[in-house]
Protein backbone atom coordinates (compact mmCIF):
# COMPACT_ATOMS: atom_id res chain seq x y z
CA UNK A 1 0.00 0.00 0.00
CA UNK A 2 2.80 2.39 0.89
CA UNK A 3 4.57 1.73 -2.42
CA UNK A 4 1.35 2.29 -4.40
CA UNK A 5 0.65 5.52 -2.51
CA UNK A 6 4.19 6.76 -3.17
CA UNK A 7 3.79 6.03 -6.88
CA UNK A 8 0.52 7.95 -6.97
CA UNK A 9 2.15 10.94 -5.27
CA UNK A 10 5.09 10.86 -7.72
CA UNK A 11 2.71 10.73 -10.72
CA UNK A 12 0.64 13.58 -9.29
CA UNK A 13 3.75 15.71 -8.75
CA UNK A 14 4.96 14.93 -12.26
CA UNK A 15 1.64 16.02 -13.78
CA UNK A 16 1.62 19.21 -11.70
CA UNK A 17 5.17 20.10 -12.80
CA UNK A 18 4.24 19.62 -16.45
CA UNK A 19 1.17 21.83 -16.02
CA UNK A 20 3.36 24.57 -14.51
CA UNK A 21 5.74 24.35 -17.48
CA UNK A 22 2.84 24.51 -19.94
CA UNK A 23 1.41 27.58 -18.21
CA UNK A 24 4.82 29.25 -18.26
CA UNK A 25 5.43 28.68 -21.97
CA UNK A 26 1.95 29.88 -22.84
CA UNK A 27 2.92 33.39 -21.84
CA UNK A 28 0.55 36.32 -21.90
CA UNK A 29 -1.53 37.72 -24.74
CA UNK A 30 0.72 40.80 -25.03
CA UNK A 31 4.11 40.65 -26.76
CA UNK A 32 5.27 44.13 -25.65
CA UNK A 33 8.04 42.83 -23.42
CA UNK A 34 9.47 40.57 -26.11
CA UNK A 35 9.20 43.34 -28.70
CA UNK A 36 11.13 45.86 -26.61
CA UNK A 37 13.79 43.29 -25.72
CA UNK A 38 14.39 42.33 -29.36
CA UNK A 39 14.52 45.95 -30.52
CA UNK A 40 17.03 46.72 -27.74
CA UNK A 41 19.15 43.74 -28.87
CA UNK A 42 19.68 45.29 -32.34
CA UNK A 43 21.89 48.28 -31.25
CA UNK A 44 23.78 45.98 -28.88
CA UNK A 45 24.62 43.62 -31.74
CA UNK A 46 25.47 46.58 -33.97
CA UNK A 47 28.01 47.90 -31.45
CA UNK A 48 29.53 44.45 -30.99
CA UNK A 49 29.88 44.07 -34.75
CA UNK A 50 31.66 47.42 -35.09
CA UNK A 51 33.97 46.74 -32.14
CA UNK A 52 34.57 43.01 -32.60
CA UNK A 53 33.67 42.03 -36.18
CA UNK A 54 35.63 38.80 -35.91
CA UNK A 55 33.55 37.58 -32.98
CA UNK A 56 30.21 39.18 -33.86
CA UNK A 57 29.70 39.29 -37.66
CA UNK A 58 26.98 41.46 -39.24
CA UNK A 59 24.83 38.36 -39.80
CA UNK A 60 24.36 38.16 -36.02
CA UNK A 61 21.31 40.40 -36.60
CA UNK A 62 19.43 37.27 -37.69
CA UNK A 63 19.19 36.28 -34.00
CA UNK A 64 16.51 38.85 -33.01
CA UNK A 65 14.77 38.21 -36.34
CA UNK A 66 14.48 34.47 -35.65
CA UNK A 67 13.33 35.09 -32.09
CA UNK A 68 10.78 37.62 -33.33
CA UNK A 69 9.40 35.17 -35.90
CA UNK A 70 8.73 32.70 -33.08
CA UNK A 71 7.42 35.14 -30.48
CA UNK A 72 5.83 38.19 -32.13
CA UNK A 73 2.81 39.02 -34.20
CA UNK A 74 3.47 40.11 -37.81
CA UNK A 75 2.82 43.79 -36.96
CA UNK A 76 5.27 43.73 -34.06
CA UNK A 77 7.77 41.78 -36.15
CA UNK A 78 7.82 44.66 -38.66
CA UNK A 79 9.22 46.98 -35.98
CA UNK A 80 12.10 44.57 -35.35
CA UNK A 81 12.77 44.41 -39.10
CA UNK A 82 12.98 48.22 -39.29
CA UNK A 83 15.39 48.25 -36.37
CA UNK A 84 17.52 45.57 -38.09
CA UNK A 85 17.64 47.62 -41.33
CA UNK A 86 18.74 50.68 -39.37
CA UNK A 87 21.34 48.57 -37.57
CA UNK A 88 22.84 47.27 -40.81
CA UNK A 89 23.01 50.77 -42.26
CA UNK A 90 24.76 51.99 -39.13
CA UNK A 91 27.21 49.10 -39.33
CA UNK A 92 28.04 49.89 -42.96
CA UNK A 93 28.64 53.59 -42.23
CA UNK A 94 30.73 53.02 -39.10
CA UNK A 95 32.82 50.23 -40.60
CA UNK A 96 33.48 52.35 -43.70
CA UNK A 97 34.67 55.28 -41.55
CA UNK A 98 36.93 52.97 -39.54
CA UNK A 99 38.59 51.69 -42.69
CA UNK A 100 37.52 51.00 -46.25
CA UNK A 101 38.81 47.44 -45.97
CA UNK A 102 36.18 46.55 -43.38
CA UNK A 103 32.98 47.70 -45.09
CA UNK A 104 32.85 44.51 -47.17
CA UNK A 105 31.88 42.70 -43.95
CA UNK A 106 28.37 44.12 -44.32
CA UNK A 107 27.67 44.22 -48.06
CA UNK A 108 26.42 42.39 -50.02
CA UNK A 109 26.44 38.82 -48.67
CA UNK A 110 25.45 39.68 -45.11
CA UNK A 111 22.50 41.72 -46.31
CA UNK A 112 21.25 38.81 -48.41
CA UNK A 113 21.50 36.41 -45.47
CA UNK A 114 19.62 38.73 -43.12
CA UNK A 115 16.99 39.45 -45.79
CA UNK A 116 16.43 35.72 -46.42
CA UNK A 117 15.97 35.04 -42.71
CA UNK A 118 13.61 38.00 -42.42
CA UNK A 119 11.46 36.71 -45.30
CA UNK A 120 11.27 33.22 -43.80
CA UNK A 121 10.39 34.67 -40.41
CA UNK A 122 7.62 36.78 -41.88
CA UNK A 123 6.09 33.71 -43.57
CA UNK A 124 6.21 31.83 -40.26
CA UNK A 125 4.62 34.72 -38.35
CA UNK A 126 1.88 35.10 -40.98
CA UNK A 127 1.10 31.38 -40.71
CA UNK A 128 0.80 31.58 -36.92
CA UNK A 129 -1.41 34.65 -37.25
CA UNK A 130 -3.65 32.91 -39.78
CA UNK A 131 -4.06 29.94 -37.43
CA UNK A 132 -5.10 32.41 -34.74
CA UNK A 133 -2.73 31.27 -32.00
CA UNK A 134 -0.61 34.13 -30.58
CA UNK A 135 3.14 33.84 -30.31
CA UNK A 136 4.29 31.10 -27.89
CA UNK A 137 0.87 29.52 -27.38
CA UNK A 138 0.89 27.51 -30.60
CA UNK A 139 3.41 24.91 -29.47
CA UNK A 140 2.13 24.91 -25.89
CA UNK A 141 -1.40 24.25 -27.12
CA UNK A 142 -0.19 21.19 -29.04
CA UNK A 143 1.75 20.09 -25.97
CA UNK A 144 -1.38 20.52 -23.87
CA UNK A 145 -3.47 18.50 -26.33
CA UNK A 146 -0.91 15.71 -26.35
CA UNK A 147 -0.83 15.55 -22.56
CA UNK A 148 -4.62 15.53 -22.32
CA UNK A 149 -4.75 12.66 -24.80
CA UNK A 150 -2.23 10.74 -22.72
CA UNK A 151 -4.16 11.37 -19.51
CA UNK A 152 -7.40 10.25 -21.14
CA UNK A 153 -5.70 7.06 -22.32
CA UNK A 154 -4.90 5.92 -18.79
CA UNK A 155 -6.79 3.00 -17.30
CA UNK A 156 -8.62 4.09 -14.11
CA UNK A 157 -7.51 2.63 -10.83
CA UNK A 158 -8.65 -0.96 -10.52
CA UNK A 159 -9.71 -2.83 -7.36
CA UNK A 160 -7.45 -5.29 -5.61
CA UNK A 161 -6.89 -8.41 -7.65
CA UNK A 162 -6.64 -6.65 -11.03
CA UNK A 163 -3.65 -5.26 -12.93
CA UNK A 164 -3.43 -3.25 -16.13
CA UNK A 165 -0.75 -1.79 -18.33
CA UNK A 166 -0.93 0.25 -21.51
CA UNK A 167 1.54 1.48 -24.13
CA UNK A 168 1.00 3.88 -27.05
CA UNK A 169 3.70 4.71 -29.58
CA UNK A 170 3.17 6.89 -32.69
CA UNK A 171 4.80 6.15 -36.02
CA UNK A 172 8.18 7.73 -36.72
CA UNK A 173 8.64 9.04 -33.18
CA UNK A 174 5.96 11.71 -33.66
CA UNK A 175 3.95 13.24 -30.83
CA UNK A 176 0.47 12.35 -32.09
CA UNK A 177 -0.89 8.95 -32.92
CA UNK A 178 -3.87 7.52 -34.74
CA UNK A 179 -4.19 4.88 -32.00
CA UNK A 180 -5.79 5.82 -28.70
CA UNK A 181 -7.57 4.36 -25.67
CA UNK A 182 -10.44 5.70 -23.61
CA UNK A 183 -11.47 3.92 -20.44
CA UNK A 184 -13.85 4.46 -17.55
CA UNK A 185 -15.30 2.70 -14.50
CA UNK A 186 -19.07 2.44 -15.00
CA UNK A 187 -21.99 0.68 -13.38
CA UNK A 188 -21.22 2.17 -9.99
CA UNK A 189 -17.59 1.06 -10.31
CA UNK A 190 -18.43 -2.56 -10.98
CA UNK A 191 -17.61 -2.45 -14.70
CA UNK A 192 -14.49 -1.41 -16.59
CA UNK A 193 -15.17 -0.14 -20.11
CA UNK A 194 -12.16 0.37 -22.37
CA UNK A 195 -12.13 1.27 -26.06
CA UNK A 196 -9.01 0.76 -28.16
CA UNK A 197 -9.29 2.61 -31.49
CA UNK A 198 -7.12 2.64 -34.61
CA UNK A 199 -7.87 5.64 -36.86
CA UNK A 200 -7.08 5.40 -40.58
CA UNK A 201 -3.70 6.90 -41.38
CA UNK A 202 -0.79 7.19 -38.99
CA UNK A 203 1.15 9.73 -36.96
CA UNK A 204 0.35 13.39 -37.55
CA UNK A 205 -1.82 12.53 -40.55
CA UNK A 206 -4.32 10.81 -38.25
CA UNK A 207 -3.61 12.88 -35.12
CA UNK A 208 -6.29 15.55 -35.60
CA UNK A 209 -9.03 12.99 -36.25
CA UNK A 210 -7.82 10.88 -33.34
CA UNK A 211 -8.06 13.91 -31.01
CA UNK A 212 -11.65 14.59 -32.07
CA UNK A 213 -12.65 10.93 -31.80
CA UNK A 214 -11.01 10.44 -28.42
CA UNK A 215 -12.96 13.38 -26.99
CA UNK A 216 -16.23 12.13 -28.46
CA UNK A 217 -15.64 8.52 -27.44
CA UNK A 218 -14.64 9.57 -23.93
CA UNK A 219 -17.99 11.32 -23.57
CA UNK A 220 -19.91 8.32 -24.92
CA UNK A 221 -18.28 5.67 -22.72
CA UNK A 222 -20.38 5.30 -19.61
CA UNK A 223 -23.07 7.65 -20.90
CA UNK A 224 -24.66 4.91 -23.02
CA UNK A 225 -25.39 1.23 -22.44
CA UNK A 226 -22.40 -0.85 -23.62
CA UNK A 227 -24.18 -2.21 -26.70
CA UNK A 228 -25.09 1.30 -27.83
CA UNK A 229 -21.54 2.66 -27.80
CA UNK A 230 -20.26 1.41 -31.17
CA UNK A 231 -23.44 2.39 -33.07
CA UNK A 232 -23.20 5.88 -31.56
CA UNK A 233 -19.49 6.11 -32.40
CA UNK A 234 -20.23 4.97 -35.95
CA UNK A 235 -22.89 7.65 -36.31
CA UNK A 236 -20.53 10.33 -35.00
CA UNK A 237 -17.84 9.51 -37.59
CA UNK A 238 -20.37 9.38 -40.42
CA UNK A 239 -21.66 12.85 -39.50
CA UNK A 240 -18.15 14.31 -39.83
CA UNK A 241 -18.12 13.42 -43.54
CA UNK A 242 -14.33 13.02 -43.61
CA UNK A 243 -12.68 11.93 -46.87
CA UNK A 244 -10.68 9.34 -44.92
CA UNK A 245 -12.65 8.95 -41.75
CA UNK A 246 -12.98 5.26 -41.03
CA UNK A 247 -11.56 3.55 -37.95
CA UNK A 248 -11.42 0.19 -36.25
CA UNK A 249 -12.25 -0.19 -32.57
CA UNK A 250 -12.63 -2.85 -29.91
CA UNK A 251 -14.86 -2.20 -26.90
CA UNK A 252 -14.20 -4.20 -23.73
CA UNK A 253 -16.83 -4.44 -20.99
CA UNK A 254 -15.35 -6.23 -17.96
CA UNK A 255 -17.13 -7.12 -14.73
CA UNK A 256 -14.51 -6.54 -12.03
CA UNK A 257 -16.44 -8.62 -9.49
CA UNK A 258 -16.58 -11.98 -11.26
CA UNK A 259 -14.33 -11.55 -14.31
CA UNK A 260 -17.06 -11.87 -16.95
CA UNK A 261 -16.31 -9.80 -20.04
CA UNK A 262 -17.75 -9.01 -23.43
CA UNK A 263 -15.75 -7.87 -26.42
CA UNK A 264 -17.45 -5.87 -29.15
CA UNK A 265 -15.50 -5.15 -32.32
CA UNK A 266 -15.76 -2.75 -35.24
CA UNK A 267 -13.48 -4.37 -37.80
CA UNK A 268 -10.72 -4.73 -35.21
CA UNK A 269 -8.25 -7.55 -34.70
CA UNK A 270 -9.32 -10.31 -32.26
CA UNK A 271 -8.53 -10.00 -28.58
CA UNK A 272 -6.21 -12.57 -27.01
CA UNK A 273 -7.21 -14.43 -23.83
CA UNK A 274 -4.52 -16.33 -21.91
CA UNK A 275 -5.51 -19.01 -19.45
CA UNK A 276 -3.41 -18.77 -16.31
CA UNK A 277 -3.75 -22.50 -15.63
CA UNK A 278 -2.77 -23.97 -19.01
CA UNK A 279 -0.91 -21.01 -20.51
CA UNK A 280 -2.92 -21.41 -23.71
CA UNK A 281 -3.98 -18.42 -25.81
CA UNK A 282 -7.47 -18.14 -27.28
CA UNK A 283 -8.57 -15.60 -29.85
CA UNK A 284 -11.71 -13.69 -28.85
CA UNK A 285 -13.37 -12.65 -32.10
CA UNK A 286 -16.39 -10.37 -32.39
CA UNK A 287 -18.25 -9.34 -35.52
CA UNK A 288 -18.81 -5.82 -36.78
CA UNK A 289 -17.92 -3.52 -39.69
CA UNK A 290 -15.47 -0.62 -39.67
CA UNK A 291 -16.62 2.59 -38.04
CA UNK A 292 -17.56 5.35 -40.47
CA UNK A 293 -18.33 3.17 -43.49
CA UNK A 294 -22.12 2.88 -43.48
CA UNK A 295 -25.02 3.52 -41.15
CA UNK A 296 -27.25 1.03 -39.35
CA UNK A 297 -24.23 -1.21 -38.68
CA UNK A 298 -24.70 -4.18 -36.34
CA UNK A 299 -22.08 -5.24 -33.82
CA UNK A 300 -22.18 -8.73 -32.29
CA UNK A 301 -20.10 -9.27 -29.16
CA UNK A 302 -18.15 -12.25 -27.88
CA UNK A 303 -18.30 -13.23 -24.21
CA UNK A 304 -15.79 -14.86 -21.91
CA UNK A 305 -14.50 -14.93 -18.35
CA UNK A 306 -11.16 -14.02 -16.82
CA UNK A 307 -10.48 -16.58 -14.11
CA UNK A 308 -7.83 -15.89 -11.44
CA UNK A 309 -4.46 -15.88 -13.20
CA UNK A 310 -5.94 -15.16 -16.65
CA UNK A 311 -4.85 -12.28 -18.89
CA UNK A 312 -6.42 -10.35 -21.75
CA UNK A 313 -4.41 -8.64 -24.48
CA UNK A 314 -5.79 -5.98 -26.86
CA UNK A 315 -3.62 -4.45 -29.59
CA UNK A 316 -3.64 -2.59 -32.91
CA UNK A 317 -2.43 -3.77 -36.32
CA UNK A 318 0.98 -2.11 -35.94
CA UNK A 319 1.86 -4.84 -33.44
CA UNK A 320 1.26 -7.79 -35.77
CA UNK A 321 1.22 -6.60 -39.39
CA UNK A 322 4.37 -6.32 -41.50
CA UNK A 323 5.04 -6.42 -45.27
CA UNK A 324 5.48 -9.97 -46.48
CA UNK A 325 4.32 -11.53 -43.20
CA UNK A 326 1.07 -13.36 -42.61
CA UNK A 327 -1.22 -11.94 -39.93
CA UNK A 328 -1.39 -15.25 -38.05
CA UNK A 329 2.40 -15.30 -37.89
CA UNK A 330 2.40 -11.84 -36.36
CA UNK A 331 -0.17 -12.89 -33.74
CA UNK A 332 1.89 -16.01 -32.88
CA UNK A 333 4.95 -13.82 -32.44
CA UNK A 334 3.00 -11.45 -30.21
CA UNK A 335 1.62 -14.23 -27.98
CA UNK A 336 5.05 -15.82 -27.69
CA UNK A 337 6.62 -12.59 -26.47
CA UNK A 338 3.66 -11.94 -24.15
CA UNK A 339 4.08 -15.41 -22.62
CA UNK A 340 7.64 -14.59 -21.65
CA UNK A 341 6.68 -11.27 -20.07
CA UNK A 342 3.62 -12.55 -18.22
CA UNK A 343 5.62 -15.45 -16.78
CA UNK A 344 8.51 -13.22 -15.68
CA UNK A 345 6.85 -11.79 -12.56
CA UNK A 346 3.65 -10.98 -10.74
CA UNK A 347 3.59 -7.27 -11.68
CA UNK A 348 2.73 -5.80 -15.08
CA UNK A 349 4.62 -2.53 -14.60
CA UNK A 350 6.16 -1.71 -17.98
CA UNK A 351 5.16 -5.04 -19.54
CA UNK A 352 3.24 -3.38 -22.38
CA UNK A 353 6.24 -1.27 -23.37
CA UNK A 354 8.58 -4.27 -23.21
CA UNK A 355 6.15 -6.25 -25.33
CA UNK A 356 6.08 -3.46 -27.90
CA UNK A 357 9.88 -3.30 -27.98
CA UNK A 358 10.07 -7.08 -28.39
CA UNK A 359 7.77 -7.42 -31.41
CA UNK A 360 7.33 -4.00 -33.05
CA UNK A 361 10.17 -1.71 -32.00
CA UNK A 362 11.13 -0.50 -35.49
CA UNK A 363 7.72 -0.66 -37.18
CA UNK A 364 6.77 2.53 -39.04
CA UNK A 365 3.17 2.49 -37.85
CA UNK A 366 1.18 3.55 -34.82
CA UNK A 367 1.13 0.89 -32.11
CA UNK A 368 -0.99 0.37 -29.02
CA UNK A 369 -1.15 -2.42 -26.43
CA UNK A 370 -3.56 -2.91 -23.52
CA UNK A 371 -2.84 -5.67 -21.00
CA UNK A 372 -5.23 -6.78 -18.25
CA UNK A 373 -4.59 -9.55 -15.73
CA UNK A 374 -6.56 -11.00 -12.88
CA UNK A 375 -4.35 -12.02 -9.97
CA UNK A 376 -4.15 -15.69 -9.17
CA UNK A 377 -4.46 -15.06 -5.44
Amino acid sequence: MAVARTRRLVRKGHRRLRRVLVDYFRGSASDTGALLSLIAAVPVLTCLTVLFPGWCPPTALVLPLIAGALLLRPVSLGAVYLAAVAGMCAEAVLLDRMGSGRAHLVFPGSVLVVAAVAAAGLVLAQFRNRVGVPWRRGSSMLFDLRERLRVQSRIPELPSGWESDIALRPAGGQSFSGDFVVASRTGGGRLLEAVLTDVSGKGMDAGSRALLMSGAFGGLVGSLPPHDFLPAANGYILRQDWDEGFATAVHLVLDLHNGDFELLSAGHLPGLHRSGGSGQWTQVEAEGPLLGVYGEAKFVGSRGRLEPGDSLLLYTDGMVEAPGRDLSEGIDRLTGAADVLLSAGPALNGAAWRLMDAVAKDVNDDRAVLLLRRSAA
